[in-house]
C-alpha cells in the first residue's frame, strides 16, 4: 500500500502562487505515473497535471502555462508549481498514484490517493 502525503496549499491572493509537494512511502513510486486532481465544491474531480516516469506530462488547459509538474525519484516526491493563481482554482488538490506508465485523466484509474490540501484563492 502506497501512502501519499500532501503539503503546501493554503490562501493566497490572485495572482499569487503555491508549490505543493507529495511524498510517497514507495521506492517503486518511480516507476508510477503521478497526478494532481483537484475538485472544487459541487464539481467532479478533474486532473490538474500528471508526469509518468518517462518524463511525459499533461495539463488540463486551464492551468497549462501557468503550472509544472516535477518528480524527485530520489526523494520519492512530486511536485506542482502553479503561479499567477485565479480564484477558479480554488479546490482541494489531491495527489494520486497510478501504477502504470500511461497518463490518463480519470480518476477511477489511480490506484492511491493522498488526503488532499485546500487551496483558496481570493479576489
Amino acid at each position: 500500500q502506497v501512502q501519499l502525503v500532501e503539503s503546501g496549499g493554503g490562501l493566497v491572493q490572485t495572482g499569487g502562487s503555491l508549490r505543493f509537494s507529495c511524498a510517497a512511502s514507495e521506492r517503486a513510486f518511480s516507476k508510477y505515473v503521478m497526478g494532481w486532481f483537484r475538485q472544487a465544491p459541487g464539481k467532479e474531480r478533474e486532473l490538474v497535471a500528471a508526469l509518468s516516469w518517462s518524463g511525459n506530462t499533461w495539463y488540463a488547459d486551464s492551468v497549462k502555462g501557468r503550472s509544472t509538474i516535477s518528480r524527485d525519484n530520489a526523494k520519492n516526491t512530486v511536485y506542482l508549481q502553479m503561479i499567477s493563481l485565479k480564484p477558479e482554482d480554488t479546490a482541494v488538490y489531491y495527489c494520486a498514484a497510478r501504477r502504470s506508465t500511461v497518463i490518463v485523466t480519470t480518476p477511477a484509474l489511480y490506484d492511491y490517493w493522498g488526503q488532499g490540501t485546500q487551496v483558496t484563492v481570493s479576489s
